[in-house]
């Protein structure tokens, strides 16, 4: 199981929970969750005047042998108008555009997506069951 919670952030809400958002699938393989602001097509939407995300921006996907991926996915854009970092405990990890990196097993974090023109961000806490 994955288990996912989202929150919006923008400057003046910092430290803020409101509006926190959560979504979960089975660790079974071919299983998808995504993140964008396409609420069609993304469990967990963003606002949709937040253009630094992309319609689906990023996509948790369960392999084969039950461990699950995050995907940062490319957008329009050639050059993309957000940060995306994987922070584990201590650990912080910039993702690349494009990028995938596997979560750890029966591990928490979190993946930020920093707007790079405003003191806003998107903020998804993972719990990944064993």
């Amino acid at each position: 199981m994955l288990e996912l919670t989202m929150a919006t952030v923008s400057g003046a809400d910092a430290g803020a929970t409101a509006g926190m958002t959560m979504a979960d699938a089975p660790s079974e393989p071919g299983a998808v969750l995504r993140v964008g602001r396409d609420a069609s097509a993304c469990r967990l939407a963003t606002p949709e005047d937040w253009l630094f995300v992309s319609r689906v921006h990023l996509e948790f996907r369960c392999g084969p042998d039950g461990g699950w991926q995050l995907t940062w996915l490319r957008g329009s854009q050639a050059e993309p108008s957000s940060e995306v970092r994987l922070v584990v405990g201590e650990y912080a990890q910039p993702l690349g555009y494009g990028a995938t990196v596997a979560l750890p097993r029966g591990g928490s974090g979190e993946i930020v997506v920093q707007d790079r023109t405003a003191p806003r961000s998107v903020n998804v806490g993972f719990y990944h069951e064993v």
